[in-house]
């Protein structure tokens, strides 16, 4: 797919970085208590492209007979929706879902989640902010849960958008400007200026308990029936790719990475990980392939039996 069929600058990137879906078997599912599924999009990507989520939220209906399946728009339009995924503070982004998903009867019950990218972060925000609805299970599909430190290859990788934000983010992550308007900027997690980031930081020094432990995000979160976290094992966009799995670089310096049950945030179980892990509510999937690349094949078997 190039650029000359996007007609607005940013609807360029939501061809960048496909999703590859190959035919598979369809899975018999009776349209009879289907649990009702939130889709967050990830960035350079809205609600609704054809290519994208658009095919993703079809072939899962397909999959899953009457099942409801909401792709959050952020904005009143793609457009805005696409902007937004760079330009909108994740804070408020979380409260507007939020509100959308309180004033939707169809969730009353309780709804599943799945978040692509840095939806699924933003997803994983919703859950421990907002209980109710309540979400029962959470997948993130390549989600940034320690945040990233580089951006080796983004959406639209030719693009002054993306050129801009590596600009920005290598200038001064932390600096007020580039944290209020600049979503990449909000969980970017330099370990070389944890000092930094634990105090400036908007968003993920936030969710993540890095300035102490709220315990009603720790509560809320191991509400949760499951959280299930897939990693693209040659993944080129998201650096460095353990955080896809909670993991990240150790702290002071930017080589070695730990996993999560290394980490300080298991280890004193600051978000409640450590006891959704021992209650067998943590899932770790690995996918081949690049960011967000996988067949419909792989996606029936090892994600479809979770949306139930």
């Amino acid at each position: 797919m190039d650029g000359s069929r996007m007609r607005p600058v940013l609807l360029w990137f939501l061809l960048s970085v496909p999703v590859l879906l190959t035919a598979g078997s369809p899975v018999n599912r009776s349209a009879n208590g289907t649990v009702p599924l939130v889709l967050w999009h990830g960035m350079g990507d809205n609600c609704c492209n054809p290519f994208s989520m658009g095919a993703i939220k079809k072939m899962i209906e397909e999959e899953v007979p009457g099942i409801k399946v909401t792709s959050l728009m952020i904005g009143k339009n793609v457009i805005q929706d696409t902007g937004n995924g760079f330009f909108m503070d994740v804070n408020e982004q979380v409260s507007m879902v939020c509100s959308q998903l309180a004033q939707d009867p169809e969730l009353s019950g309780g709804y599943n989640a799945m978040g692509f990218s840095q939806g699924a972060q933003f997803l994983r925000a919703v859950a421990q902010r907002c209980p109710s609805p309540p979400m029962k299970t959470l997948i993130s599909v390549g989600g940034q849960h320690q945040g990233v430190y580089g951006l080796p290859k983004c959406p639209g990788e030719s693009s002054y958008i993306c050129d801009m934000i590596r600009r920005a983010l290598n200038n001064g992550a932390y600096n007020d400007l580039v944290q209020n308007n600049l979503v990449q900027a909000q969980y970017w997690h330099d370990p070389l200026k944890d000092d930094l980031y634990r105090k400036y930081s908007l968003f993920l020094a936030d969710i993540n308990q890095e300035r102490g432990v709220n315990e009603t995000y720790r509560k809320n979160l191991q509400l949760l029936d499951k959280f299930v976290m897939v990693k693209f094992l040659e993944d080129t966009v998201v650096d460095p790719v353990d955080t896809e799995w909670f993991g990240f670089l150790k702290t002071g310096q930017a080589k070695e990475t730990e996993t999560l049950q290394e980490s300080v945030l298991y280890q004193e179980d600051r978000l409640g990980l450590a006891a959704m892990d021992k209650a067998g509510k943590l899932v770790f999937l690995a996918s081949e392939g690049d960011h967000l690349q996988f067949t419909r094949e792989w996606f029936n078997a090892n994600l479809l039996p979770y949306l139930h």
